[in-house]
């Protein structure tokens, strides 16, 4: 389990570096807090972070569980696609975000994978 441990630990840090870069737009641009607009390179860097924390929310979760029930060396792989994909998502929203959505297919689908795989090992293991 601690290969999936490390994987939600790297999407924690993934996310706070994406913090980090909000922090970085906002000072380079001059946007004072609590101003939430005004920069296009500070909402995308906002938008990318809100986003990340939006999936955060269902992802951790599902590798955690579906990490219960399969082994690592199948679960690990999925977790890294989703890992891949928040980075592609974030560098695309942050050049031209209409070209986010391969980014946004790696997020989505592994997150639909560890759904569906924590779920069959829950009611697998109820039998």
């Amino acid at each position: 389990m601690p290969l999936i441990e490390i994987i939600a630990l790297l999407a924690v840090a993934q996310f706070l570096y994406f913090g980090y870069l909000v922090g970085m737009q906002r000072r380079d641009s001059g946007l004072k807090a609590p101003a939430m607009t005004g920069h296009d390179g500070f909402e995308r860097a906002h938008r990318v972070q809100m986003n990340t924390l939006e999936l955060m929310i269902a992802f951790l979760p599902v590798l955690l569980l579906a990490g219960k029930y399969w082994p690592a060396w199948m679960i690990a792989p999925i977790g890294i696609v989703y890992l891949v994909g928040r980075t592609l998502y974030q560098q695309a929203y942050m050049d031209d975000p209409s070209k986010r959505g391969t980014g946004f297919m790696l997020t989505l689908g592994p997150i639909a994978a560890l759904l569906v795989l924590a779920l069959l090992g829950a009611v697998w293991h109820l039998f």
